[in-house]
């Protein structure tokens, strides 16, 4: 998860409240103790964590909750949102037709980024184009021209041109019909007025909708001097802030981009096209406070290609009606929507939850390698398993490259899952608490 040190240490400042038989000046006080030591620790500015410290004694000492809930929980809350205060308002991405100009130092991730952006916006039904215009970088053209074709995203570049602006002005007109058009430029190893005279043309020249800045957020609190340097000479509209999945100044990053005055839009949280992620202040405290973030993960299903034949085996599941066949398709989503530790932390009460990471990945490879021996069985096997005898069974194992254990290791994993959905089908309580939580959703449980 991102800023994973920094989540666990707030976690526990939360599981001590929790613990407690009453909120006091001594508790106050430690969880406040608690709460610097981590957000220090994640780079934070000393003067910021001074400040939401203060801020949540005397909000604990001087306001009462709210009827109904009790002065645990009214801390608990407190501490969210001075947390969420520290990392400012943001402003959510919109899916709308635009064309955005790409900035930023030398090595932060930009072309990358430009790809990332690309996927991200195609995910949400839009066409993406790219513009190479890093004139001064020819490695740069060249991988960007690679990155459009993994996402198979239009490219523009032009090899002869030194003008970055005229690049941009041309592809512009290269791609009239674009919903959503990236020009990514050139850095610098520093911010030079020849860096910024050059995106300023740029900028005429494209008539951007957008000015997105890409910052690495190895750089800490330094990354909101950057972030207000740029916004000072080019106007920006927002920044993208890459490798929080590794940086341990990430919370210093985040903290003092957002203090800059440009708000924060993206997280690049990995190293593949997919893991861009919108930035929303209340969903990422959230998620680091362990309290889960449900939207995020419909929102990865949504974007799934096949999710109709997920919410069709959804419904076979629950019905009783489920085969192999099912089995697979739930299975394939689940590979999609990335890895099991990424997932775990979307959801309430086991983002917080002491998981094994060794086991999630034997867990994860396990069920890749079922999906493996599943491409080798027959339709009619995979629509009626009771099909499957030794032979066939033996069969299957030669042409998946497994032994004839692990495919009836498959058969008993997919059976206990028929019998357990087949159990809650029936279970009328648990079937009424779930028709509610879906009332208004896509899926609609069959009858049992």
């Amino acid at each position: 998860m991102v800023l994973d040190s920094l989540g666990k240490s707030l976690r526990a400042v939360l599981a001590k409240v929790a613990r407690s038989t009453s909120v006091d000046d001594a508790l106050l006080s430690e969880v406040a103790r608690d709460i610097q030591r981590a957000l220090l620790q994640a780079d934070v500015n000393v003067e910021l964590t001074a400040r939401l410290t203060q801020r949540l004694k005397a909000r604990a000492t001087e306001e009462k909750p709210p009827a109904g809930a009790n002065m645990r929980d009214f801390l608990i809350r407190i501490i969210y949102e001075e947390i969420r205060n520290i990392l400012g308002e943001n402003r959510p991405y919109d899916v709308k037709p635009k064309r955005i100009l790409l900035v930023g130092l030398f090595g932060q991730g930009k072309t990358t980024h430009a790809a990332k952006l690309a996927r991200f916006y195609q995910k949400k039904g839009v066409r993406a184009d790219l513009i190479a215009a890093d004139v001064h970088r020819p490695a740069a053209i060249d991988q960007l021209e690679q990155l459009a074709r993994r996402v198979n995203a239009g490219f523009y570049a032009d090899r002869t041109e030194t003008r970055a602006e005229e690049i941009a002005r041309a592809g512009r007109a290269r791609f009239p019909d674009s919903d959503v058009l990236i020009l990514d430029t050139a850095g610098r190893s520093g911010l030079d007025e020849d860096l910024l005279a050059e995106i300023r043309r740029c900028k005429s020249a494209f008539e951007p909708n957008e000015v997105l800045l890409v910052l690495d957020a190895a750089m800490g609190q330094a990354a909101g001097r950057s972030a207000g340097a740029f916004h000072q000479a080019v106007g920006l509209t927002g920044v993208i802030l890459t490798k929080m999945d590794g940086s341990a100044k990430g919370g210093g990053a985040l903290s003092a981009v957002a203090a800059s005055g440009a708000p924060i839009l993206f997280l690049g949280t990995g190293e593949h096209v997919e893991d861009l992620e919108a930035f929303e202040s209340a969903r990422f405290v959230s998620r680091l406070l362990g309290m889960g973030d449900i939207k995020t993960l419909l929102e990865n299903f949504e974007s799934l290609e096949g999710k109709e034949e997920a919410e069709k085996a959804a419904e076979h599941l629950l019905s009783g009606r489920f085969t192999l066949k099912d089995f697979y398709v739930q299975l394939d989503s689940l590979g999609k929507m990335g890895p099991f530790s990424k997932l775990l932390n979307l959801i309430p009460g086991f983002s917080s939850a002491k998981v094994d990471e060794g086991q999630l990945k034997e867990t994860q490879a396990r069920l890749q390698s079922f999906r493996v021996i599943m491409d080798s069985m027959t339709p009619e096997e995979m629509k009626d398993p009771a099909l499957l005898k030794t032979d066939r069974i033996q069969r299957i194992a030669r042409g998946s490259g497994h032994r004839p254990q692990e495919v009836r290791a498959l058969l008993k994993h997919y059976e206990q899952t028929r019998k357990a959905a087949h159990g809650l089908a029936s279970n009328r309580k648990l079937r009424r608490q779930m028709e509610r939580q879906m009332a208004g959703g896509e899926l609609k449980l069959p009858k049992a």
